[in-house]
């Protein structure tokens, strides 16, 4: 079980002055310039801002899934920009959990075999207690031999959501989760991840464009040009709609 005696002020990953720079000269763009951010440990966090704001890219760099310009990321106390791909790979494997629009599931693998799939390939075992907590609280016990082609989108995704908290991270990063579901579909994995916060101190950030979705969170950040424009604690829609209106006339 993860721990729930969260401290609040840990940080499960930030950000020290992090830029991602793509071209040079008169072509270059500044992905993300010289962000400092903190996502604390049992903390739900979303990120927000107009299109080409740079939020993706920051969960990517954060998440060792693309490489950083200048500045530092780090997972807990590990300087992610030192690791070699290796070790960036292991860091992946090991201490974290996405999930992503696309759901990425294997379709030659039953939702069982997807769900167990990080810690096949890490070679760990699988923990039988909390994989059949999982499942159950998915509503996926009658699915694991199901393949991801006999499955709903929204089935897909809870599927993706288990192998995420299977394997008990260190942090979930979600990359547009509810993008492609329902709105039914997508408050059941938003309600998944909240739950995952609430009851298990599970750290979870989500790259969003839905204020629905945000309002799930603990704290919004929002993003301009690749710097921080704003942030939200306890946020409702209304008052994410404010903000992402203010942003959006610039």
């Amino acid at each position: 079980m993860k721990h729930t005696d969260t401290n609040q002020t840990h940080s499960a990953a930030r950000a020290v002055d992090l830029q991602k720079i793509y071209g040079h000269g008169e072509t270059e763009v500044r992905a993300v310039d010289g962000i400092s951010i903190d996502f604390g440990d049992g903390e739900f966090t979303a990120i927000m801002g107009p299109s080409g704001s740079g939020k993706s890219t920051l969960m990517h760099c954060m998440a060792g899934l693309g490489s950083i310009s200048s500045g530092k990321a780090f997972i807990g106390d590990t300087d992610i920009s030192t690791l070699n791909d290796k070790q960036i790979t292991a860091l992946r494997r090991d201490r974290l959990g996405f999930i992503f629009q696309s759901f990425n599931l294997v379709p030659t693998l039953t939702a069982k075999e997807n769900i167990t799939l990080p810690l096949d390939i890490a070679g760990r075992k699988v923990n039988q207690e909390w994989f059949d907590e999982v499942v159950v609280r998915l509503g996926l016990k009658e699915r694991l031999n199901h393949r991801p082609s006999e499955l709903s989108g929204g089935q897909q995704q809870r599927v993706a959501c288990a192998r995420a908290l299977v394997t008990q991270p260190d942090i979930i990063f979600g990359d547009e989760p509810t993008g492609n579901l329902d709105s039914n579909s997508s408050a059941e994995v938003l309600s998944i991840l909240r739950n995952a916060v609430d009851k298990d101190g599970q750290t979870v950030v989500i790259v969003t464009h839905d204020p629905k979705a945000a309002s799930y969170a603990d704290r919004v950040v929002f993003l301009a040009d690749g710097q921080i424009a704003d942030e939200l604690t306890k946020p409702d829609v209304d008052a994410i709609l404010g903000v992402m209106g203010k942003l959006e006339e610039h």
